[in-house]
């Protein structure tokens, strides 16, 4: 698949088959995701791949229950992948001083560039994906166990589409770019 329509078709998949996600084939997603630009080269994202339906339905019930559309996802997922950064990473100099004035937002917006990587791989290898960012993050960190000093920056439903979403509307290029003489 080319780059361009990669981008241009990978869509959020909320309705999977039943086809199981293996191991190696979370391991040649994340082989293709680790190629994410970061700050400074620091390589500061993790991933978690979940593939065990009693831990991943745990999830679901446990640190989504204020927001059904990402319970539903969760279950009816295959695989769940949480996104972890570690902290005080994406943004900093060695001495712990911020190198940029968006402080620790820099490391959501690493976290972000691993997501949307993460995804068109999957997208590439014929999976299908949902970025998911309301969960209760301490329940999340204590049942997938993420060391100490690692935030969960995103919950990432994988499997092979059941659907095939159409195109959602968007800007125009004229909505959203300008130019600075």
């Amino acid at each position: 698949m080319e780059a361009k329509e990669c981008i241009m078709t990978r869509r959020s998949i909320r309705k999977y088959t039943d086809q199981k996600v293996t191991q190696e084939d979370v391991e040649t997603i994340v082989n293709l995701a680790i190629y994410a630009p970061t700050w400074k080269n620091v390589q500061a994202n993790r991933y978690v791949a979940v593939l065990d339906e009693a831990t991943k339905n745990r999830i679901a019930d446990e640190c989504i229950e204020n927001f059904p559309g990402n319970n539903r996802n969760i279950h009816n997922a295959p695989a769940l992948v949480a996104l972890t950064t570690v902290d005080g990473r994406s943004g900093y100099e060695r001495d712990g001083s911020f190198s940029t004035s968006k402080g620790t937002h820099w490391q959501s917006f690493d976290a972000g560039i691993a997501a949307q990587t993460f995804c068109l791989a999957a997208h590439s290898l014929g999976f299908g994906t949902v970025i998911m960012g309301i969960y209760e993050e301490d329940k999340v960190s204590e049942i997938l166990q993420i060391p100490e000093g690692e935030s969960v920056s995103a919950l990432i439903a994988l499997g092979y589409p059941a659907e095939e979403p159409r195109e959602p509307k968007h800007k125009t290029v004229a909505d959203i770019l300008s130019f600075v003489d």
